[in-house]
Parts: C-alpha cells; structure tokens; sequence
C-alpha cells in the first residue's frame, strides 16, 4: 500500500494527490481502535460484493459505531477529496457496494439496532445495519410483519434494500422497498443530516423519499430507516401449475392479471431451473414440466378460498397440465423454499453462475424466454430461469467456468443481450439489483443524453463533488458515446452539467 492516493479527475481537471498517512490518522481520531482497516489482509474480505466477478480493495475501511462518527468520517474525507462507499451486508448483486481502489469503504454493519416498534401506528424504526428478516421477527410478537422479502433476506440489511431499492417475491401485491418505508435519515457528503419523509401519510415538499430509495448509495448514508409494518395475514395458500411450454405459462400469467386478480405472490420457473432446485431442495416440483407457477393467495379464509377459486379457474382455462394446492402451512413454505433456492441450486451446477434482473411487459414473458433459449446455443451456455413474473422481473441464472477461456466472456455477453433484450421488449434493465457497475453500460441502452444529463444534475445537487459511490449508476456522456464501453480506471465519472450551477 502506498502512502499517497493520486489524484482524481473531474472534467479533465485533477484534484490534489491526498497523503494516505493523514487520512488515517485522521480517522483514527474518530474511530475506536479495531474500527479501522488499513492493512492488506484486513482489506481483502471487502473487496466486492455479490457481483464477485468484480473487484476492487479499497484503501481503506471504516467501521462506525454512531451518526456522530459518520458525519466526522465524511466531512474529513469530503475535505479531503476521498471517495467513499457505503456497504451494508454485501449481498449487492450489481456491484454497488464495490470499493473504491482509492477511497474508503463506510461499513454500515455495526448499525443494527431495532431502536423502535410500535406496533399501534405499525412503523418500526431500525438503523440501516439490521437484516431484513430480523424486522419481521421483532414484529412477530404484535402480529405484524415488513413485507419486502428479497431471496437474500436473512442476510440482506434494510440500508441496502433502501438503496437497490430491493423487492422480493412478494412484491406484486405488497410493494417494493420503496412502497413499505416511511421515512430515511441519512448524511451527505458535506457531513449534513438529511431526513425523507416521515410518520404521517404524506409530507410537505418533493418527494425526496422515493428518490432516495434506489439511489445506490449516491445521495447519502442511510443511518436510520422507518418502516410500514403490515398484519400477517390470517391464512396463505400456494398453488403449483405445471405447463407444457413456457409460452403457456407466460399467457397464464398475463391472463391471471388480466382476470383482476392480484395474489401475493406470482412466480415462474423453467425446467432447468425446477430439475436443480428439486435436487436441492426436494420441493416436490414436477420434473416434466417446461414451467411452473407458483401462485400464493393469502387474506381471511373467505378471501383466500374465493381467491383461489378464480385462480385455478385461470389456470385450467390457460392450459395448465397439473394444478396442486397447498394442503398446509409445512407445503406451502416447502413450495417458496424451492424458489428462494433457486441461486444456490444454481452453484451445484457449475462453478460459476451470472445472475441476471431485467424487467419485460408481462406479456412478453413466453417471447422473451424463446429469445433466451436461442442465447444459449448462441453463446453455448445453459441458463436457468427464475421470474418474479407478475410483475416481469426477470433473473436468468447463467452457468459458466470462469476457469475455461472465453467461458466468462461470453456469458457476460450472454447476460449483455438479455439486458437489451429487455429494452427493445419494452423494459427496463434492472428491476430490484440496481445498475451499480454492472450494468452502467446498458444506462446508455436505456436512456438518452438529455435523460442522462439530468441523472448528473440530480446526483450534483446533493454531491457536488461527486465523492459518494463514484463510478455506479450513471454513465458518463463520454461512455455513452464511445458505445456503452467500460472505463475502469478508479477516478470518478465527470460531471459535465456542474459548472452551471
């Protein structure tokens, strides 16, 4: 490690090479000692993500304790003209909470306190360090529970999600990240204590809070998050339909919203990805099917029982070869096993594995995955499939060996053609993952100058200096032109939009 950091370009402009040994030692008047990593070895573990294909060891890593510590971390490293990056529990699957090779890794993790429930006005106020699950598991004792429930979520941390702005299979009728939080405090770069929102239904102003939630890290540091708790409902049921083609089953999923209906949860499945997840899990999935739905209606038991009916209505008249119901609560939570180990089912399957997230129009479903069986021989790679199909977020779960050549190559240009797939269907080329540096490239698919140039003036307005994740989310005009290509060299993205302000 060398003891000077170079300089950073900002339209072309370089900043003032930092001395290494005065950032740390002026972290090291805020932070306890064990609060501060400054060694190699103690660097390595935080080297990436989710996306482990990426990696970058920052310079250094910071660990505080208290909002007080954070806002003297950044207004040191704001003065000082060093990038920092905010990481919660890691499980980024886009490469947000990469590090900075030159910056400091702010590493939320001892932020995991439940400080309130209050189970009258069904909020809980919790700091960004606490795992998802952990949420509904305090609530569970007043009968509640937070209903954003991404694969991830025994490990995942609020402060992430809030920032991928995370979904999860129940999303369809419950609603992203964005939908169950009430208020976000957070720290700007400049060490300023930013609150969104608030306790009541509505607030004055922008809606900053909806801004907030899927912006990567870019805006501020989370340190507090108020949360809608929601009752657990009375009873849920889970029907499993077996189809005999994808196309079918992704006409039965356009046909089950189109019927008014709108379950708890709406999920597909391919065969690939049913034959390795039964091998894992032993969900009692049919094998022979060329998809499966995974249908859950939950409510009263009036509610449940009538919802039901309409759905295996749905599903008979739509083809379905096979059609089960949950006989009890053990089944049904048998039948969401299988689907949330759809990504670890994968890793049995191959040394390595792409998970993709794009979203399509539901009724392009079946055509988008004719589209992605014809990747496969293209690119001679298999690809399971896993959809939050109701609302037609995709994960194509692509299997390589980065030890064979070329293998990881084409599967990142297997995982490329999805994303664009994705926007010429009528997409987006993210729906809970985040860009991050992952998909950077594809912003320039799915966005025009103009449209980019105020993402820039947006990010501007709250980090001038553009210190706060640099790098994620938005391309620069130079990237774009050039064709979407990658620039990793470790400075920042330019700014081009700041000298108007």
């Amino acid at each position: 490690m060398t003891d000077s950091l170079p300089g950073f370009a900002l339209q072309d402009q370089a900043f003032e090479v930092v001395d290494r040994v005065a950032l740390i030692e002026a972290l090291s008047q805020i932070l306890r000692e064990g609060c501060l990593l400054t060694e190699l070895e103690d660097l390595r573990p935080w080297e990436c993500d989710g996306l482990a294909a990426m990696r970058e060891t920052p310079s250094l890593v910071a660990l505080p304790e208290t909002e007080a510590q954070v806002i003297a971390v950044l207004r040191v490293c704001s003065r000082l003209g060093v990038p920092v990056v905010a990481r919660g529990a890691g499980t980024s699957l886009s490469g947000g909470a990469m590090p900075h090779r030159h910056g400091v890794l702010l590493a939320m993790a001892k932020f995991r306190q439940i400080l309130r429930v209050d189970p009258v006005a069904r909020i809980a106020v919790v700091q960004p360090g606490v795992r998802n699950k952990a949420i509904s598991e305090a609530a569970l004792q007043h009968g509640l529970y937070y209903a954003p429930d991404p694969s991830s979520q025994i490990a995942c941390t609020i402060g992430g999600n809030v920032a991928e702005n995370a979904g999860g299979v129940h999303c369809l009728k419950y609603g992203l990240t964005v939908h169950n939080v009430m208020r976000v405090r957070g720290i700007t770069i400049d060490g300023e204590v930013l609150e969104c929102g608030s306790h009541a239904l509505d607030g004055p102003g922008f809606d900053l809070l909806a801004l907030v939630n899927g912006s990567e890290g870019m805006l501020l540091v989370i340190t507090e998050v108020s949360v809608r708790l929601l009752p657990i409902p009375q009873q849920a049921r889970c029907v499993l339909a077996a189809f005999g083609s994808v196309v079918q089953a992704g006409e039965a999923v356009a046909a089950i919203i189109a019927e008014g209906i709108i379950p708890a949860g709406l999920e597909m499945m391919d065969q690939p990805a049913t034959a390795a997840v039964e091998a894992f899990v032993h969900a009692g999935y049919p094998l022979d099917a060329a998809a499966i739905l995974l249908v859950e209606c939950d409510g009263s038991p009036e509610e449940v029982a009538e919802e039901l009916a309409r759905v295996q209505s749905v599903l008979e008249r739509a083809g379905a070869a096979a059609v089960r119901v949950s006989r009890n609560e053990e089944e049904r939570l048998r039948f969401w096993a299988g689907r949330k180990a759809a990504f670890p089912a994968a890793g049995r399957l191959a040394p390595d594995y792409y998970c993709m997230d794009g979203t399509i129009p539901r009724r392009r479903l079946g055509e988008m995955l004719t589209a992605i069986a014809e990747m496969e021989r293209k690119y001679a790679l298999r690809c399971m499939n896993v959809f939050h199909a109701g609302d037609g977020n995709l994960h194509p779960l692509i299997l390589f060996d980065s030890a064979a050549p070329g293998e990881q190559a084409r599967a990142e240009a297997f995982g490329t053609e999805i994303l664009e797939r994705s926007v010429a269907l009528g997409g987006s080329i993210t729906g809970e993952h985040g860009v991050g540096v992952e998909k950077i490239a594809q912003m320039c698919v799915q966005f025009g100058d103009a449209e980019i140039r105020m993402f820039h003036r947006i990010k501007a307005a709250f980090d001038r200096s553009g210190l706060l994740n640099p790098g994620k989310a938005i391309p620069s005009l130079r990237r774009c032109a050039e064709g979407g290509r990658m620039h990793v060299t470790g400075g920042r993205l330019p700014y081009p939009e700041l000298e108007r302000f």
